[in-house]
């Protein structure tokens, strides 16, 4: 019987190219796992009306992580007119498959690395480098991403519903609202608790002190978003304090100071901590910064269980092309068997053998440079790129 039980998630578009690539790694290590292939995406909403179908689910609970490829999310008047004929009429609301994993199975904690690799002649501000060796900056930042509450929790109302309306009128500002006519407003919620606001900081400091790093940045607005944003905010600054002793420097920014201070100075930043929107928005300039969305791996952690999945959407336009850069999703593996070889699912020194025999491969095809996608200006398929570094991770 396997060690591990991996649910195999390929999504939409070129999820399942990049999948295909790091099956091939993965095999090629002989990570001793099953993997369970399990419904997750677009697909399935527009045949079954449910982008997560229950039987999905219940492969997800029976396994020790999930590998996700990418998704496709639309709005919802456009995700409607996608459904198949018979649920049309069935006033089906579509809701994104891995926002609701993420909160089914507490997955509080989204962990994006970003990493610059010797020769990517894509590092820094995203323009390419007519000499890397020379003019490389290296970056090496990590973005600890609240997950299941914040701006993404899905409460949501449109038209606005007067019970709402009415709870909302201890506050004078919701007048001009009611003016405009209920039937006309749509209302977003930003929801943030001390619970989530404690768990996140804890982590990207844990992190810190573990790994040696000395800075750990929130990204936040507190001075427009008084109330969610000042939580968060009292919660690092009270935090903050239980580090000084490790010698972690704690400091804060606004998201929109962060994106231009970032791109001046990425160096600078090592351990970045935000709410849901404001840690999506600033880990995808990250991305930038190290070459774009085909360097950007993430995982989804939770007490128990854990889900990864690359930064990247699903692409439709190259879907079954193999012309995607597979390096994010490979990157993402692993995470996984870092993981696994912190002791989850009974892992152990092997798969952090693995993991850091993946990302030594993953360095050097990028450094050699000779086996690379169109996005690095060359002409390799993903499946030549995964090849080549699997040769390395024999």
């Amino acid at each position: 019987m396997p060690k591990f039980s991996i649910a195999w998630m390929p999504g939409d578009g070129i999820g399942n190219d990049v999948m295909e690539a790091t099956r091939i790694v993965l095999d090629t290590m002989k990570l001793d796992a099953e993997y369970l292939h399990t419904d997750i995406g677009w697909e399935f909403w527009c045949k079954e009306g449910n982008a997560l179908p229950d039987r999905s689910i219940k492969t997800l609970q029976n396994t020790t992580c999930g590998l996700f490829g990418a998704i496709t999310s639309k709005p919802q008047d456009d995700a409607k007119l996608e459904l198949a004929p018979g649920l049309k009429d069935k006033k089906l609301v579509y809701f994104s498959p891995i926002v609701k994993l993420r909160q089914m199975f507490n997955l509080h904690t989204n962990m994006r690395p970003c990493k610059s690799y010797e020769g990517n002649p894509l590092n820094y501000r995203g323009t390419a480098i007519a000499n890397p060796s020379a003019a490389d900056v290296m970056i090496d930042q990590v973005v600890f991403r609240e997950n299941t509450e914040g701006s993404y929790g899905g409460v949501e109302f449109f038209p606005l519903p007067e019970p709402v309306y009415t709870a909302l009128c201890a506050n004078p500002k919701m007048k001009p609202w009611k003016d405009k006519g209920l039937e006309n407003v749509a209302l977003s919620t930003r929801i943030v608790s001390v619970q989530g606001c404690t768990n996140i900081c804890r982590q990207a400091f844990e992190f810190a002190k573990k790994t040696g790093r000395k800075r750990v940045t929130l990204v936040e607005k507190p001075n427009v978003l008084r109330e969610t944003g000042g939580l968060m905010t009292r919660v690092f600054r009270k935090m903050s304090e239980e580090y000084k002793s490790a010698g972690i420097w704690a400091d804060e920014a606004n998201i929109d100071a962060i994106c231009m201070w970032m791109f001046k100075n990425p160096q600078d930043y090592s351990v970045i901590v935000a709410e849901n929107m404001f840690g999506d928005i600033v880990s995808d300039l990250c991305a930038g910064l190290v070459g774009g969305l085909g360097f950007a791996p993430s995982a989804n952690l939770g007490d128990k269980y854990a889900v990864f999945e690359p930064t990247h959407g699903s692409a439709p336009k190259y879907a079954g092309q193999y012309k995607v850069n597979p390096h994010a999703m490979l990157l993402t593996a692993k995470m996984m068997l870092d993981w696994l070889g912190d002791g989850h699912g009974g892992g152990g020194k092997t798969e952090k053998d693995m993991a850091n025999r993946l990302e030594a491969a993953v360095a050097r095809v990028i450094r050699e440079g000779k086996v690379k996608t169109y996005d690095m200006g060359g002409k390799n398929t993903t499946i030549e790129v995964a090849k080549e570094v699997a040769k390395y991770c024999a």
